[in-house]
């Protein structure tokens, strides 16, 4: 099976993806039904603007929906504090350049009240599809699919906030050449420090916020020697225990359950979801468990943490409300056959949707004689039939 499509190989892709799934207050069910158009290809002559982007996007109908996103663009003072940011250190530029968009400028000009990510209301969209919901998913596909050109050029973000890279260029340009007839500016001179008596009569400023914890847990250093063999470790096993814990710390960074709260599956899921095939059939074996249902439930976690995998082993008895919603829903979605109630399950033909003791819906679909988790659940059955 080939990997799942994912949207951001950098760090200011995703960023764009988490700006959307997080700052910029988007309905969280529309979303993921978009993600899945994105990665079925259904977008089309995507292009860029000043503020503005544009698409084709293939729905139900034969012919394609014509999608207009425009962003809310600078004004000339918000352009000018940008600017200066970008001005404080030459490697910003340099960077820029050279296809990066440094973290510290972000988060400079964060502070300085001019975003280049898109924040509540920043975004408006139009599409011509039928479907009144911000965003549609039309739309939320468009979205995801901007991350491929801000992986590819950071200063798209600069595009889509109102002035393209050779404007942006030049202006930055200009503020390094002083004027004709002008002297050059002298550098400052040294900050000589502070006294004892004057630092202790300072008043303390504020506590700046911590950064938000990164999306994925970083590498563990490499080690260049193994352990002495008197100890039973070596330095991949060392390794792997590392990075686990890394994971751990941002899981609890970012409200996560902590290791204390995770069954003994939930933990060797966790544990497998970031290792390749190998280690997964090493861990498996160590725990006296399939490597095929390690990895399922690997899957599982990766997709959806502890409810997904929970969905993906266990069998309940929710009332009958949800489970008539789930059979509703996939009566009208016009898929072939009729839909089959078994306890918290609802399939019809390859698709299957389970109802989780967390009041959520989970997407399964066929593989052969497995069933296999497909993408975050959703609060409504109806984003997940698509």
């Amino acid at each position: 099976m080939p990997p799942r499509r994912n949207f951001g190989t950098t760090w200011w892709g995703r960023a764009w993806v988490e700006a959307l799934e997080r700052r910029a207050k988007l309905d969280p069910n529309r979303l993921p039904r978009g993600r899945t158009y994105a990665r079925k290809g259904t977008v089309s002559e995507l292009h860029f603007g000043a503020g503005e982007m544009t698409a084709w996007v293939r729905g139900s109908r034969p012919e394609p929906y014509q999608v207009t996103i425009t962003m809310r663009t600078f004004t000339d003072g918000e352009w000018d504090t940008l600017l200066g940011v970008v001005g404080t250190q030459l490697g910003h530029a340099a960077a820029l350049l050279d296809g990066e968009l440094p973290g510290a400028l972000t988060e400079q000009a964060r502070e300085a009240g001019v975003d280049l990510l898109p924040g509540p209301g920043d975004l408006r969209p139009r599409c011509s599809c039928p479907d009144s919901a911000n965003p549609c998913k039309h739309v939320a596909a468009v979205y995801y699919l901007v991350a491929d050109e801000v992986d590819r050029d950071p200063f798209t973000l600069f595009l889509l906030r109102g002035r393209p890279r050779s404007d942006v260029l030049a202006e930055l340009r200009a503020r390094r050449s002083p004027a004709r007839g002008e002297k050059p500016k002298l550098p400052k001179r040294a900050d000589e420090g502070l006294t004892p008596r004057a630092a202790y009569a300072r008043r303390p400023g504020a506590i700046p916020a911590l950064p938000p914890p990164p999306r994925v847990p970083g590498p563990p250093a490499v080690l260049d020697l193994d352990p002495p063999p008197g100890t039973g470790w070596t330095a991949a096993a060392l390794s792997a225990l590392a990075a686990d814990a890394a994971s751990l710390a941002r899981d609890l960074l970012t409200g996560g359950p902590t290791p204390a709260e995770l069954t003994f599956e939930e933990d060797l899921a966790r544990r497998a979801a970031g290792r390749t095939s190998a280690e997964i059939t090493a861990l498996a074996t160590a725990a006296g468990i399939s490597p095929k249902d390690l990895t399922r439930w690997a899957e599982a976690w990766r997709e959806a943490g502890r409810g997904g995998l929970a969905a993906q082993r266990e069998t309940w008895q929710p009332g009958p409300g949800p489970l008539a919603e789930g059979q509703e829903t996939l009566t009208d979605a016009g898929l072939p056959g009729k839909p089959k109630i078994w306890r918290n399950r609802v399939t019809q033909g390859e698709l299957q949707l389970r109802y989780g003791r967390d009041a959520r819906w989970y997407r399964f679909v066929r593989e052969g004689p497995e069933w296999r988790l497909d993408g975050p659940p959703s609060a409504s059955p109806l984003d997940l039939v698509y």
